[in-house]
């Protein structure tokens, strides 16, 4: 039991329901408040260290801590260079401590996935199709020249469209879509 990793255990529908119940308070919250509160991310996250910890030892918080950081860092990087939240990139790296490796990477297509339609509909919806189109190919290509030629992420921030023009959305709603479809991709 120590040594298998978190998604061959029969606790896997206890990580799932944990994983979907916290992104659905996080999306009523997004919803309500443009806001993702950290008490919610934050125990969110320490009882996906213990579970994992209990469940499946070392090794389970060891994956644990790597599904935490499979999702969140995506989320990140949008922080940090296109504007996206912090609380989405804490709700991420909470979920993931519950999904692990395996599972997490399959809710962070589905979530990836999810936002991107979503925001697509949003943008046609306010009638910024192009805008947003102009700008998420300008973030693909300072983000391919950066990874191409090692540059500092600072140097890359002035590439970025300004903030301000940016599309807001609360993100946390597809999240929760995501995760759900994830769910019962898995559950398949």
């Amino acid at each position: 039991m120590w040594d298998v990793p978190l998604e061959f255990h029969n606790a896997s529908v206890i990580q799932w329901g944990v994983a979907i119940g916290a992104s659905m308070v996080a999306a009523v919250y997004d919803v309500r408040t443009q806001r993702i509160p950290n008490r919610l991310t934050f125990s969110v996250l320490g009882l996906a260290l213990i579970w994992a910890t209990w469940v499946g030892g070392l090794s389970g918080l060891v994956e644990s801590i790597v599904g935490c950081l499979i999702l969140a860092i995506p989320f990140v990087v949008l922080f940090v260079f296109a504007g996206g939240g912090a609380g989405d990139a804490k709700l991420m790296g909470a979920l993931g401590a519950w999904l692990g490796i395996v599972d997490g990477l399959v809710a962070l297509l589905a979530v990836v996935t999810v936002g991107a339609l979503w925001g697509l509909a949003i943008a046609v919806a306010k009638k910024q199709f192009r805008a947003v189109l102009s700008r998420v190919i300008v973030m693909i290509r300072v983000l391919t020249v950066l990874i191409i030629t090692r540059s500092r992420p600072t140097e890359a921030a002035s590439y970025f469209p300004n903030q301000e023009k940016m599309m807001v959305m609360p993100y946390a709603l597809p999240i929760f879509i995501g995760l759900c479809v994830a769910a019962l991709g898995v559950s398949l």
